[in-house]
């Protein structure tokens, strides 16, 4: 099938009649019948049978039009981000970021970015560091959003904020916690540790490396919401970055610093032959303003 046929074998399964589909193709019934009798040709069986003058789909066009319904729902995406590009006006912008800036921060970035704009579309997907270059790379994504990304001759870096690593806890666990907590004191403690975790995981372990600090980690995972869900369930501690702890944190959890601090950077890298669209600016600027206020707001509250 060519487009063509698809356009109209989608139009007349959709309307139910070649006159509804002549009338939105705004063409003639004849020519739809002919186009859709050289696709049934072109294929080799019957897409509809006319029953008590009713045209009815078979079995083979219900299958078909399963697909053929995701191809012209793909035209109008690109149709609409024609015109948007030719009217200068929204677009579309794909995001990697990892899952801890997916909680909160990311999408509050995105719905400030779609209320300025409301043609503009957006696709997020939740990757961990080490699938971050491969997603850009290979062109799957426009931007990846994650922290202290290592360098790389293809990419180009943008500095978009600032963290840094905190104790989670249940409330009920620390009582009267001091506004930094001492790391040599989570030695005494179930510990949920977070293996392969990307930079952070690194920066952590050579901190508590160069203390000589040894943790008892009777848990391991590798995503830090997953450490937060096991914060919750009571299963121990867990450090993890601010930007999780502040989505996560609630009447049963808190968190607090780590003394000495341990802080990070919150990085988009994009392709160098790519550089960032005016939608993809936008959208930095307002998950640095987000993490600005998350990092304000935890330092009133301490």
């Amino acid at each position: 099938m060519n487009l063509r046929h698809i356009e109209v074998f989608h139009a007349v399964y959709s309307n139910g009649s070649v006159m509804g589909a002549a009338r939105e193709l705004n063409v003639s019934q004849p020519s739809v019948s002919k186009v859709l009798a050289h696709a049934e040709s072109r294929l080799g069986f019957a897409l509809f049978r006319r029953v008590r003058g009713r045209l009815v789909p078979t079995e083979e066009a219900h299958i078909l039009f399963r697909q053929v319904d995701d191809v012209q729902g793909r035209i109008r995406s690109i149709q609409q981000t024609s015109k948007n590009l030719r009217g200068g006006i929204g677009g579309w912008l794909r995001l990697a970021v990892l899952p801890a800036l997916g909680l909160a921060a990311a999408p509050a970035a995105v719905a400030e970015l779609l209320k300025s704009d409301a043609t503009t579309r957006v696709d997020i997907q939740t990757l961990h560091h080490d699938e971050m270059i491969r997603s850009l790379t290979e062109r799957d994504c426009d931007l990846a959003i994650g922290y202290d990304l290592p360098d790389h001759p293809r990419l180009e870096t943008i500095p978009v904020g600032e963290g840094e690593l905190v104790v989670l806890f249940r409330r009920d666990r620390l009582a009267d916690p001091a506004e930094r907590i001492d790391l040599s004191l989570l030695g005494n403690e179930d510990f949920i540790t977070l293996v392969d975790s990307g930079p952070l995981g690194t920066l952590f372990s050579s901190e508590t490396h160069a203390l000589a600090i040894d943790l008892d980690a009777r848990i391991s995972v590798r995503t830090y919401f997953v450490a937060a869900g096991l914060v919750r369930a009571g299963a121990g501690l867990a450090v993890v970055d601010q930007y999780t702890a502040s989505a996560t944190a609630g009447n049963d959890l808190d968190y607090r610093p780590i003394d000495p601090a341990i802080p990070f950077r919150v990085q988009a890298v994009h392709l160098t032959d790519r550089p960032p669209s005016r939608l993809a600016t936008t959208f930095l600027a307002a998950l640095g303003r987000i993490l600005r206020d998350d990092r304000a707001s935890h330092n009133r509250e301490l």
